[in-house]
């Protein structure tokens, strides 16, 4: 039987490999998607998508505790049904993964469930050989297309002698669906998802311990904006070690033990369960990458400024490509991947430094540019202005005013170098600055914008203006 062909073949249906399917589509491509688990990828189904319904049931259970503030009276005891935080956050997921089934349905993309590998070259196609996703199963395919891109995405990372059980030690999968909570737990790593788990469980009631390898907390932020978060968060009652080495995990029935190197001490510190949060590595295994000119870098696919990798019509995007392991990154390397093997003009290649990042910790941080430092690094002489929320009316009104916006400025041209925030709904005020970024800004452009008032935003434009001395009400 002949098999079956397509302009381009996407191995894996997360925020990556879907919206390149799309675009694809749109731009007149027949396209054929594999997905071995479920459309939209850990993003959607056990990442981004869920990990918020669950944060925002904390964030409620938060406020509720702090309605007298507000002269609103809430009398009796405050309940978390557990159960349902956790059945609410698993529909959440399964509503968004099946719209994603049906915007590729619309878009005439052909989905095939299974695992992918590449095979032998067919003239100058790519022939892909499919196996069912029923590992009982013995029926097979293989279709071919002249443009394949691989965009399996990553899984947790695992350290060996300190591996996660499912039991005690917990990666982000078992930490998302929880059937009871515990009294206590060490999250292992502070990044992204560590202080995001953190989080959630502290604002749960549990009492939590953050261990760092590193110097600092959320180590890829901005010097200041990571000793805001260490300051918010200890105050919230979450113990942190930092420059901290874990040496060994002792898991048993009524909890785990771990031995940390910290100030060059042993110490053991003990919990009834522990998160792992110490980075990705890629899913390039089993692809069939053995033998070609792909070149991994740790697990990592090296692709060029277009995704393409050493090999020709084969492609890479996503958390299989590095860092920023971010979906919305993927989403964008997929738009510009297909479009370059459709010949769009007008194309422009990625740049990590325009990447934002979010975490939706309480409080809140985001950044996109150079950190201060890395500014510095880079020879630029900057000018940089501060805007604290105890200054915004609106965070004031809201009873939420812990953080500030801090803007880094090219002082020869004007250029906004980087923006970094802590406080209240930051992780959608920083789209302000992308966009200006994106279209190129400068401090004057931005210091003639009017924001509306009130809004938080305004705290973005305060920090502008005292980059260069005008700020008005701070």
């Amino acid at each position: 039987m002949q098999m079956k062909s397509f302009d381009i073949v996407v191995i894996g249906g997360g925020p990556g490999g879907y919206v390149a399917a799309i675009r694809a589509s749109q731009l007149g491509k027949s396209v054929a998607v594999i997905e071995r688990e479920h459309l939209g990828g850990i993003c959607l189904n056990w990442g981004c998508i869920p990990t918020k319904a669950l944060l925002r049931a904390a964030e409620m259970r938060h406020n509720l505790a702090h309605m007298s503030d507000f002269g609103i009276e809430v009398t009796g005891e405050v309940k978390v049904n557990l159960e349902k935080v956790v059945s609410r956050s698993r529909k959440v997921a399964a509503r968004l993964s099946s719209g994603v089934a049906h915007l590729l349905k619309k878009n005439k993309v052909t989905v095939i469930e299974g695992s992918a590998r590449l095979g032998a070259r067919s003239g100058a196609n790519w022939v892909v050989e499919i196996s069912g996703k029923d590992s009982q199963k013995t029926d097979s395919q293989k279709i071919q297309a002249a443009h394949v891109i691989l965009a399996t995405g990553a899984r947790a990372r695992q350290i060996p002698g300190l591996e996660t059980d499912g039991k005690n030690i917990l990666s982000y999968k078992e930490a998302m669906v929880p059937s009871q909570m515990p009294k206590s737990l060490i999250v292992v790593g502070s990044g992204a998802i560590g202080v995001e788990f953190a989080s959630f469980y502290a604002d749960m009631g549990v009492e939590v311990t953050i261990i760092e390898a590193l110097d600092r907390i959320l180590n890829a932020e901005d010097e200041e904006i990571s000793a805001l978060a260490h300051k918010a968060f200890t105050a919230r009652g979450i113990a942190i070690h930092t420059s901290a080495k874990l040496q060994k995990l002792t898991s048993a029935k009524d909890g785990v033990t771990a031995e940390v190197e910290i100030g060059g001490k042993s110490q053991k510190l003990a919990a009834d369960k522990v998160i792992m949060a110490v980075g990705i590595t890629g899913n390039s295994e089993g692809l069939g990458l053995e033998g070609t000119k792909v070149e991994l870098d740790r697990g990592h696919i090296k692709t060029d400024a277009m995704m393409r990798t050493a090999e020709p019509g084969l492609y890479a995007i996503g958390d299989i490509t590095g860092a920023p392991w971010l979906a919305h990154k993927a989403s964008h390397e997929g738009i510009l991947c297909v479009e370059a093997i459709a010949g769009e003009k007008n194309l422009h290649t990625m740049q990590a430094d325009m990447v934002p990042g979010c975490t939706y910790c309480r409080p809140q941080i985001a950044s996109v540019g150079l950190s201060e430092a890395a500014a510095r690094a880079k020879g630029y002489k900057i000018k940089v202005g501060k805007f604290p929320f105890l200054g915004n009316g609106k965070a004031i009104a809201l009873g939420d005013d812990e953080g500030m916006i801090k803007t880094i400025f090219d002082e020869k041209t004007g250029a906004l170098l980087g923006a970094h925030m802590i406080g209240p709904e930051v992780t959608e005020l920083i789209q302000g600055y992308v966009i200006a970024q994106s279209l190129e800004t400068t401090e004057a452009e931005l210091m003639k914008t009017i924001f509306p008032h009130p809004t938080l935003s305004e705290a973005m434009h305060e920090s502008v203006l005292d980059a260069y001395g005008r700020a008005i009400h701070f």
